[in-house]
C-alpha cells in the first residue's frame, strides 16, 4: 500500500499508535471469520452426507484460504430435529481454484490454475479414499480455467466420464523478428545464437474490470479416464462462452453442450457486475470419440453447427435442465439489456427440449416468472437472482428452489413449474437474509445471517398443508459449522437492527407508482446506547451500482464498525434491486439528485426518530456509493463530520473516455441508451460535469479519506486523484491510501483489512470516540 498526500507517520502521531494497534487486533478477528461458499448433499448407504466449501482470509498471503468440511446428517424419528456430525477438522484445498463433485458424489474434480502464463493447468480426480487421476494441460491446449462465477462453467456429464468447462483459449501466434527482420520459415537453420524477439501482434479487446490479461473464454471437454482434452469447434471467436451444462442423456438422442454466450465482435464493454450485455443460450452437438460414434471417422474433427436457442430475447444465461430433461430453463436480464441499466429485474423462462435431440431453427420461449414493475405491499417484488443451483429440484421434479432479493432481504423462493405458483420458503417474518445452499431430498440446507449475526446453517423440513401446498419448518443446527472468537461474540452481543421505511421527498406526479413508494434503510445500533439515552455516532452506508442492493446480511467490515461503537444506516435508495422495475428505472437521468435526496431523507428520518445525533454523522461508500458520498459532502456540507470514499466516481466527464463502461456514464446521466457514442460532444461533457460531485467541490469542507486501487478499470484512479487534488487546493483535510495491485472492489484480504482499519481510525478522529 502506498500513501498519497498526508504523511502516515505524522498521522500516527496525532491518532496514537495504541489506537492503530488496538483496532488492528480487533478488525483481524472480524476479517478472518470464515465464509460459507457452497454446499452439496449426497445420499450414501449410511444416510445423507454434507460437504461444505468454505473460505477464510489469509492476511499474510493476501489470498483466500479454501477448505472443505464434511459431515453426516442425522434426523430424529420425531422428524422435528436434525443434526450435522461434522468431521473433526476441515481439509484445506491448497492451491485449488475450483472443486466440483460429480453427480453421484463418488468423484471430486479439483482444478488448479497456474500462477503464470507458462505452467500447465492441473486437473485432479479424487475418489473417497485417494487421488485416482491427475492431468496436466499445457498452455498450448488452453490457459487457466474460468472460475470467476461469470464465464465459469464446470459440468460433469451424467455417466461421469467427461467434464465440460470454460478456459482461456491458447495464445494467438505472434510475429518473430531477428537480425534479418521478420522471421519466416526461410530463416530456419540460421545461427541460433543470434537474438530474436517476439512482436506484440494485434491488440484484442478484453472484458474490462477483473479480466485484464485474460484471453478469450472457449469451450473444452476432458475425458476423465484418458485425460484427452477436446477444444469444441464451431463456436465463433466473436462469442465468449460460459456456464456450460450437458443436455439430458436419452438413448438414441444426440448429446449437446448448452451454454451462455456473449457477443464481443464490435466492442467488449466491461462485463463484471453488468447484466446489460446481450447474451444468448446456445447449443452445440458433442461427439465423444472415445465412446464411438455413428459419424464417419474422417469427419471426427469437423465442427458441428451452433444453435442459438433464444433468438427472440435479448438476454439468456444460467441454462438449467429440468429433472426429467423435458425443459431447458434460463434466466434473462432483458430489462437491463433493453434499457441500458447495468442490472435490472430479471425473468425466468423455459423452452421445450426435443426428446430425439433434434433442434429446430426456432424455439418457443415460455415465461415462468415475468418481470415485475410494481408489486402490491407484501407481494413478490420481482426476480433478482445471480445464478441457480446445479440441482435445484425437489423430488417431485417440478418444484424449483432459488434465492432472490426481496426488498432489503435475500429470501428463498419455491416455484411450482406446473401450477406457476411462487411462494416464499424462508420464514415470512424474518428480516434476516437467507440463501439456499443445497437440497436434501425435499428438505433445504440454507445459510442465514443478519447485520448482527454471523452466517449459520439452517435446515428446512418440508411440510405439506391439506391443500397440498408445501412450506418449510426451519430448524437450528445444534452443532454450528464454526464458532466466532470471544471478541467477535462480545462485539455483536449488544447489537440489534431493524428495517426502516422512509417516505421519499419531492415526489412528482410524473413518477410511476413504484417510484413513489417508501425506500428502506437498515438501522444497526447497540442496545447499550439506548439504555444510556444517548446516540452513538452514525455511519451512513451507501451501496454502489447504483442498481445493486445492500441486503440484511452479515458484513464482516460493517459488523466491525458496529462493534466499536457506531450505529449504521444502510440506505437502499430508489434505483436499488429488490423493489420492482419501476423504482429501479426511476433513477437513470437523475443520479446525483434523486439518489442524493433519498439518502438525505433517510438521514433526516433517523434524526427525527431520535436514532442519530446530528452532530456526529459520517458517510461511507464505494463506486457509485463513492459518487454519492462525494455528492453528499458537496450538496450537504454541514451534514457530515467525516467521509470515506472507496474508488469513487467523482467526475463523469473525465471518466467516460477511460472507463471500461462508458455506456454507464451516458445511461445514468441521460436515462436512456440512445445518447451513447464513443465521441462525446461538448454538450455531453457539460452534462456529465453538472451531474458529477466535482461540480459541488467549492462547497466541500468535510474531512475525507480516499481509498483507491491502481488497477481499477471501472473507475480509474485518476478520477479520485483529480477530486483529491481539488480538495487539497481549497484546504480541505484529506487522506489518501493507494493500493497498487488492487482493482475496483478493493476486496483482497490485506486491502480489506487496511481499508477499514483506516476508516475506523479516521471516523474516530472526528466523532471523538
Amino acid at each position: 500500500m502506498d500513501s498519497y498526500g498526508t504523511d502516515t507517520v505524522k498521522e500516527l502521531d496525532q491518532t496514537s499508535e495504541e489506537e492503530y494497534a488496538t483496532q488492528s487486533k480487533l478488525i483481524k478477528e472480524f476479517i478472518t471469520i470464515p465464509s460459507i461458499d457452497k454446499a452439496w448433499i449426497f445420499n450414501s448407504g449410511s444416510g445423507p452426507q454434507a460437504m461444505v466449501a468454505m473460505s477464510q482470509a489469509n492476511l499474510l498471503a493476501n489470498k483466500r484460504r479454501k477448505f472443505m468440511l464434511s459431515g453426516h446428517i442425522s434426523k430424529e424419528s420425531s422428524n422435528l430435529s436434525v443434526n450435522f456430525h461434522w468431521a473433526p477438522f476441515p481439509v484445506e484445498m491448497t492451491g485449488a481454484s475450483a472443486f466440483v463433485p460429480s453427480p453421484s458424489g463418488l468423484k471430486l474434480l479439483v482444478v488448479r490454475n497456474p500462477d503464470d502464463k507458462e505452467s500447465p493447468t492441473k486437473f485432479e480426480i479424487w475418489s473417497s479414499s485417494h487421488l485416482e487421476k491427475e492431468f496436466h494441460i499445457p498452455q498450448k491446449v488452453h490457459g487457466s480455467v474460468y472460475v470467476d462465477g461469470w464465464f465459469e462453467g464446470i459440468s460433469w456429464n451424467s455417466d461421469e466420464t467427461c467434464v465440460a468447462y470454460v478456459a482461456e483459449e491458447p495464445s494467438l501466434p505472434k510475429p518473430t523478428f531477428d537480425h534479418l527482420g521478420y522471421y519466416t520459415k526461410d530463416n530456419v537453420g540460421l545461427d541460433k545464437d543470434i537474438g530474436s524477439w517476439k512482436g506484440q501482434g494485434d491488440w484484442e479487446e478484453e472484458w474490462g474490470e477483473a479480466y485484464a490479461g485474460k484471453r478469450q473464454p472457449a469451450l473444452f471437454v476432458i475425458n476423465v479416464d484418458s485425460g484427452e482434452v477436446e477444444h469444441i469447434k464451431g463456436v465463433p471467436r466473436s462469442i465468449s462462452v460460459g456456464q456450460v451444462v450437458w443436455s439430458p442423456s436419452s438413448k438414441g438422442s444426440a448429446k449437446y453442450l448448452v451454454f451462455a454466450g456473449w457477443l464481443g465482435d464490435k466492442r467488449k464493454f466491461g462485463i463484471k457486475y453488468c447484466y446489460n450485455r446481450p447474451c444468448s443460450i446456445y447449443a452445440i452437438k458433442f461427439r465423444d470419440a472415445s465412446a464411438g460414434s455413428d459419424e464417419p471417422k474422417d469427419n471426427a474433427k469437423e465442427a458441428f453447427p451452433i444453435h442459438n436457442l433464444t433468438k427472440s430475447i435479448s438476454s439468456g444465461f444460467s441454462p438449467l435442465f429440468s429433472k426429467d430433461g423435458k425443459f431447458l430453463l434460463f434466466l434473462s436480464a432483458k430489462t437491463a439489456v433493453d434499457s441500458g441499466a447495468h442490472w435490472g429485474t430479471e425473468s425466468l423462462h423455459k423452452i421445450n427440449w426435443p426428446s430425439d435431440g433434434k433442434l429446430s431453427e426456432s424455439t418457443d420461449i415460455v415465461d415462468l416468472i415475468p418481470v415485475v414493475n410494481c408489486a402490491d405491499d407484501g407481494c413478490f417484488p420481482g426476480l433478482y437472482v445471480t445464478g441457480l443451483l446445479s440441482d435445484p429440484w425437489l423430488s417431485d421434479g417440478h418444484t424449483l428452489m432459488l434465492s432472490s432479493y426481496w426488498h432489503s432481504c435475500r429470501v428463498i423462493l419455491s416455484l411450482n413449474m406446473l401450477s406457476g405458483e411462487l411462494s416464499r420458503a424462508s420464514p415470512n417474518d424474518s428480516d434476516c437474509s437467507w440463501s439456499v445452499l443445497a437440497l436434501d431430498g425435499d428438505d433445504i440446507v440454507a445459510v442465514c445471517s443478519s447485520p448482527v449475526s454471523v452466517p449459520e446453517i439452517k435446515y428446512g423440513k418440508k411440510v405439506v398443508d391439506p391443500a397440498g401446498r408445501p412450506s418449510w419448518q426451519w430448524l437450528d443446527i445444534p452443532n454450528p459449522i464454526f464458532k466466532s472468537s470471544e471478541k467477535v461474540t462480545s462485539g455483536l452481543s449488544s447489537l440489534e437492527f431493524k428495517i426502516l421505511k422512509v417516505p421519499v421527498s419531492n415526489v412528482s406526479e410524473c413518477l410511476t407508482k413504484g417510484a413513489k413508494k417508501p425506500i428502506e434503510a437498515i438501522y444497526v445500533s447497540s442496545s447499550k446506547s439506548k439504555e444510556n439515552g444517548i446516540c452513538d455516532p452514525l455511519v451512513v452506508i451507501v451501496h454502489g451500482g447504483p442498481h445493486s442492493v445492500a441486503p440484511c446480511s452479515f458484513s464482516k467490515t460493517l459488523a466491525y464498525l458496529s462493534s466499536i461503537g457506531y450505529s449504521l444506516l444502510i440506505v437502499n435508495y430508489r434505483g436499488s434491486l429488490g423493489f420492482g422495475e419501476d423504482a429501479l428505472q426511476s433513477l437513470p437521468g437523475k443520479v446525483g439528485s434523486q439518489d442524493v435526496n433519498d439518502v438525505l431523507s433517510a438521514v433526516d428520518h433517523a434524526v427525527e426518530m431520535g436514532l442519530a445525533d446530528p452532530s456526529r454523522i459520517t458517510v461511507l461508500g464505494g463506486s457509485h456509493g463513492g459518487f454519492l458520498t462525494t455528492h453528499l459532502i458537496g450538496q450537504a456540507p454541514n451534514k457530515f463530520v467525516a467521509a470515506a470514499a472507496r474508488n469513487p466516481v467523482c467526475n463523469l466527464a473525465s471518466m467516460v473516455g477511460i472507463t471500461d463502461i462508458p455506456d454507464w456514464c451516458f445511461f445514468e446521466a441521460y436515462g436512456d441508451r440512445t445518447h451513447y457514442t464513443e465521441a462525446p460532444s461538448p454538450e455531453d461533457m457539460s452534462r456529465f460535469h453538472q451531474m458529477s460531485p466535482i461540480s459541488h467541490i467549492s462547497k466541500v469542507k468535510t474531512p475525507t479519506l480516499f481509498l483507491l486501487g491502481t488497477m481499477d478499470l471501472r473507475v480509474p484512479i485518476s478520477n479520485g486523484i483529480q477530486y483529491v487534488r481539488a480538495l487539497k487546493e481549497k484546504g480541505v483535510e484529506v487522506k489518501v491510501l493507494v493500493f497498487p495491485n488492487d482493482n475496483h472492489p478493493l476486496d483482497r484480504p490485506q486491502t480489506d483489512y487496511e481499508s477499514f482499519l483506516n476508516i475506523a481510525v479516521w471516523f474516530n478522529k472526528y466523532c471523538k470516540l
